[in-house]
């Protein structure tokens, strides 16, 4: 047969073919999945002769008119596994908190009231406090409604900000209920904008499940 005839025949009889890509992509996945073979039969090595090269390439044509023409794509497959439920990270404790100012605050002296509401025991509790530094801001004090015993507690001048740190002791736990961290400073004299006082709060479950809460103390601190 002349290869002229040959290539338009091959190419009449993959455009005239529908294709089944359902069968085609279940072949493909077959494929990946199934193990490498321990061994391969060795071929006989043929010489690629000039027929042999018109003949592939009139068959790559011929494919190449059915993927066309059957709009198949073949990409990528995603073959990413779903890990199981021992595997996923448990959930960390459920619990809200809320910045507020407090409103003894005056004209030279503020403080800011952290209130966080658990609703499960918490094994592991670090909470930060951090008050921009404005003008005349020092710090004059701190304290929380846990037992001081159950915390190591810094307060540390930064170039931005003082920076007030509650961390639970190894060992210690906090009951579900309501927890207030509190931080005490004077600073300059008048309405002191608090919009810039952030809080971050990280709380640890006794399953080794996490959740963090970061807020801030609103606008500004009550004149008396």
């Amino acid at each position: 047969m002349h290869e002229d005839q040959l290539r338009r025949e091959l190419r009449e009889a993959g455009l005239a073919h529908q294709p089944d890509h359902a069968r085609m992509l279940a072949r493909v996945e077959r494929g990946l999945a199934a193990p490498p073979q321990a061994s391969l039969r060795a071929r006989a090595a043929v010489p690629w002769t000039g027929r042999r090269w018109a003949v592939a390439a009139a068959v790559a044509v011929a494919v190449a008119g059915v993927v066309g023409v059957g709009g198949l794509a073949v990409t990528t497959l995603d073959r990413g596994r779903t890990a199981p439920a021992s595997e996923l990270p448990a959930p960390g404790p459920v619990a809200v908190a809320a910045g507020t100012m407090d409103p003894g605050s005056n004209r030279w002296w503020a403080q800011g009231d952290l209130a966080v509401t658990t609703e499960t025991p918490v094994s592991g509790l670090v909470v930060d406090v951090r008050v921009a530094r404005t003008a005349g801001v020092v710090s004059t004090g701190h304290w929380r409604t846990r037992p001081a015993e159950d915390f190591t507690v810094t307060a540390t001048e930064e170039p931005g900000a003082l920076v007030y740190r509650w961390t639970l002791k190894p060992g210690r736990t906090v009951p579900p209920g309501r927890h207030v961290f509190a931080v005490q400073y004077n600073h300059a004299e008048g309405v002191r904008d608090a919009s810039a006082d952030t809080y971050t709060v990280v709380l640890t479950g006794g399953d080794g499940g996490r959740a963090t809460l970061r807020g801030g103390f609103g606008a500004a601190v009550p004149t008396k």
